[in-house]
């Protein structure tokens, strides 16, 4: 999106790496500056991919930390990477959040009957082009999955890059099995296992791992900002230390 540009502070795949996004030259926070909608009337969402696609560094946005840049996550004092899961490699979309979105861990979704995750909304991203940490990308929403991660729902929404040549023919969940067969099924398999190499079991979804379509994912999008809102209005508990707000 024009305006928006990248600083980065340190090496890549350091514990000291840091991306900051900037707009018109001056930090914004990915989380809370950047409007979630870049045009609400045609329903065209701002994205910021945090892993583009085939990477396996864990990227994602510090909600701790002043700005919200985007970080390597660390476990036990290590860089996390997404372990190469056959066939995958890495990654396999570019992988985001939506800015203004918060999944509240106080919240219990009546469907997936689990609680938010305390995170930005998660985003998959399926157009062609591969996208770089810290890009803001205009999306268009197709469907969504409820992932359940250990016990919290953990959405991820499924969208296509409003430039990408095949946007004009994805316009719904159904869409995707169409033009591109078996994109969901690898995507549903990938969360799946992921963690699987890391000694952990299978993870879970609801809905039987079915993908819903635009419209349920949408209203999913409109809950979470909703959460957001609160959130940085102090009507909702957060979870960790801190939550950095530049607003």
């Amino acid at each position: 999106m024009a305006g928006y540009t990248t600083r980065i502070v340190g090496a890549p795949n350091t514990l000291e790496h840091r991306v900051f996004i900037e707009k018109d030259g001056k930090v914004v926070s990915p989380f809370h500056d950047i409007p979630l909608f870049a045009d609400e009337s045609k329903t065209i969402l701002n994205m910021i991919v945090e892993v583009p696609r085939w990477t396996n560094a864990k990227m994602e946005i510090s909600k701790e930390e002043a700005f919200n840049p985007i970080k390597q996550d660390i476990k036990k004092g290590k860089l996390r990477f997404v372990r190469n899961c056959f066939p995958h490699h890495g990654y396999i979309w570019n992988y985001g959040a939506f800015p203004q979105t918060w999944e509240d861990p106080s919240v219990q979704h009546p469907e997936t009957k689990a609680n938010g995750d305390n995170d930005p909304l998660d985003v998959c991203e399926i157009g062609e082009r591969v996208g770089k940490v810290g890009e803001v990308k205009q999306v268009k929403v197709l469907g969504v999955m409820a992932l359940l991660d250990e016990g919290e729902t953990d959405w991820k929404v499924i969208v296509v890059d409003v430039n990408d040549p095949l946007a004009s023919r994805l316009n719904d969940i159904e869409d995707v099995e169409r033009h591109l067969p078996g994109y969901l099924r690898a995507t549903e398999e990938w969360f799946r296992i992921y963690k699987i190499p890391d000694g952990k079991p299978e993870n879970v979804f609801a809905f039987n791992g079915e993908a819903k379509g635009k419209k349920y994912a949408v209203e999913v999008v409109h809950e979470c900002n909703e959460a957001w809102k609160r959130l940085v209005n102090g009507q909702s508990p957060a979870k960790t230390a801190s939550y950095e707000i530049s607003m």
